[in-house]
C-alpha cells in the first residue's frame, strides 16, 4: 500500500508540475550507481552485508539512495574478493573502493558549518599531529609564564594536576569544544537522516528496528564476512583482526568517556576531586580503556599499513592515520600520566595529554570518527527499511 501510496502522489504531482527534479549525480556517484546496476543482475554477494540485500530493494539508484548505501558499507572487501567482474575484468567492480569514495564525499557534503566541510580533504596525520604538538607547546608556555619559567615543567606540584591547571579552567577550555563537536555533528546526521529517510522507506523508527541496529553497530556484525570467519586485508585470507582491532578501539575510547564522565559525578555531586586511584570507578574504567584503545589503535595502524590498495580510497588514507594517530596518542599520555603521578614529569606529560585530548576533540566533527556516526544512521534506516515489503521483489505492492 505504501509504494502505491507514493505512486499516487508522484502522479499528482507529475500532473500538477510540480515533479522536483532529481538532483545530478557526481562522478563518484555515478560510479557507485554503475556499479550496483551490475551487482543487482548477478547478486552473488546478497549474503556478505547489509548493503547487498537493501540494492536488491532497488531499480535504480539516486543521490540519496546511493548515499544511504555507502554509508551502509563497512569496507570489509569481501565482495571484492568474491566478484567475477572485479579488475582486471572490463566490468572494473570494486564496490569497496567506490563506497569509500562516495562515503568520503558524504562526510564533506554534510558537514556543518558547511564552510568546514573542506576539513575532511585536510585532515591528515601531518595536520592532526601538528594541532596535538601545537595545543600542547600552548600549555607548555602557559605552565612556564604561570610557574618559575622552564623549571615549572618538570617539578613535582602542589595538589596533583590541578596545581598546574585549576578544573574550572580545564572546564573551560573543553567544554565548548565538546558542545561544538557534539553540536556539529548532530546537525550533520540530522540532514543525512532527513534526506535517506524517503529513499528508505520513509517508516519511522521501531523498537525492533532499534534493537537490531544497535546490536548489529555494537558487535561490529558486518566485518565477519558474512559468514563469521571475517573479512579481507591485504590479500584473500579472510581475518578477523580488523573486527577485533575495531573492538577494541570503539570499547577503549567508550570506557575512557565512561570514566570521565563518571569523574564528573565524583567531582560534582560528591564532592571528590581528581587525581583518583585504584580501585576507584573512574580509574578502573580509565585504566581498562587506556589499556583497549592503545591496543586498537595499535592493531589499526598495523592493518591500515598492509591493507590492499583497492580496498578503499586511498585519498582518505591520511584522515584514516591522523585519527588512529591522535587516539594512539591520547591513550598512551593518560596511561603515562598515571604512572608519572607524584613525580616531576607530571607537568610536562599533562601538557602532552591535554593538547592530545584537545586536538582529537577539535577534529572529531571533521575526521574519520563521522564514519561511526553516519553508519549507525545507516543502520538505523536499514532495520526499518527491511521491514517493510519489498518494493521491487515478487508479490510487492
Amino acid at each position: 500500500m505504501q509504494s502505491l501510496e507514493a505512486l499516487a502522489r508522484d502522479a499528482r504531482a507529475l500532473a500538477n508540475g510540480d515533479v522536483v527534479p532529481a538532483l545530478p549525480l557526481t562522478g563518484a556517484e555515478s560510479e557507485v550507481a554503475r556499479q550496483l546496476q551490475i551487482c543487482n543482475a548477478c547478486r552473488y554477494c546478497e549474503g556478505f552485508c547489509a548493503v547487498f540485500p537493501a540494492m536488491t530493494r532497488r531499480l535504480e539508484f539516486p543521490k540519496a539512495d546511493i548515499h544511504f548505501l555507502a554509508n551502509l558499507c563497512h569496507n570489509c572487501g569481501a565482495c571484492l574478493h568474491a566478484c567475477q567482474y572485479a579488475p582486471p575484468h572490463e566490468f572494473a567492480v570494486n564496490i569497496p573502493k567506490a563506497m569509500a569514495q562516495v562515503r568520503g564525499q558524504t562526510y564533506v557534503d554534510y558537514a556543518w558549518p558547511p564552510a568546514l566541510g573542506t576539513l575532511y580533504q585536510r585532515n591528515g596525520l601531518t595536520l592532526a599531529l601538528a594541532s596535538a604538538a601545537g595545543l600542547a607547546l600552548f600549555l607548555v608556555l602557559a605552565v612556564a609564564l604561570h610557574g618559575q619559567g622552564l623549571a615549572a615543567l618538570w617539578s613535582t606540584p602542589v595538589g596533583g594536576f590541578y596545581g598546574i591547571f585549576p578544573h574550572n579552567l580545564l572546564v573551560g577550555l573543553f567544554a565548548p569544544v565538546f558542545l561544538f563537536t557534539t553540536l556539529a555533528l548532530g546537525l550533520g546526521v540530522r540532514r543525512f537522516w532527513r534526506d535517506v529517510t524517503p529513499a528508505t522507506s520513509g517508516a519511522p523508527l521501531s523498537a525492533p528496528a532499534t534493537a537490531e541496529a544497535t546490536n548489529a553497530v555494537l558487535r561490529l556484525k558486518y566485518l565477519d564476512g558474512g559468514h563469521g570467519d571475517g573479512c579481507h586485508n591485504e590479500d584473500d585470507a579472510y581475518t578477523l583482526a580488523r573486527r577485533r582491532c575495531h573492538h577494541l578501539t570503539f570499547y577503549g575510547f567508550v570506557l575512557c568517556f565512561a570514566a570521565t564522565s563518571v569523574a564528573t559525578l565524583y567531582h560534582y555531586l560528591l564532592g571528590q576531586p581528581a587525581p583518583y586511584d585504584l580501585p576507584s570507578i573512574p580509574k578502573l574504567l580509565g585504566a581498562a580503556g587506556g589499556v583497549s584503545l592503545l591496543l586498537g589503535t595499535a592493531g589499526l595502524w598495523r592493518l591500515n599499513l598492509r591493507r590492499h590498495p583497492e580496498h578503499g580510497d586511498a585519498a582518505q588514507k591520511p584522515m584514516d592515520r591522523g585519527f588512529i594517530a591522535l587516539l594512539f596518542l591520547t591513550a598512551a599520555s593518560g596511561l603515562a600520566l598515571w604512572a608519572a603521578r607524584g613525580t616531576a614529569a607530571l607537568p610536562l606529560l599533562l601538557c602532552v595529554h591535554l593538547g592530545a585530548v584537545m586536538a582529537l576533540f577539535a577534529t572529531l566533527p571533521y575526521g574519520k570518527f563521522a564514519h561511526g556516526i553516519f553508519r549507525t544512521a545507516a543502520l538505523l534506516r536499514h532495520a526499518v527499511e527491511k521491514r517493510q515489503p519489498n518494493p521491487v521483489g515478487l508479490g510487492a505492492d
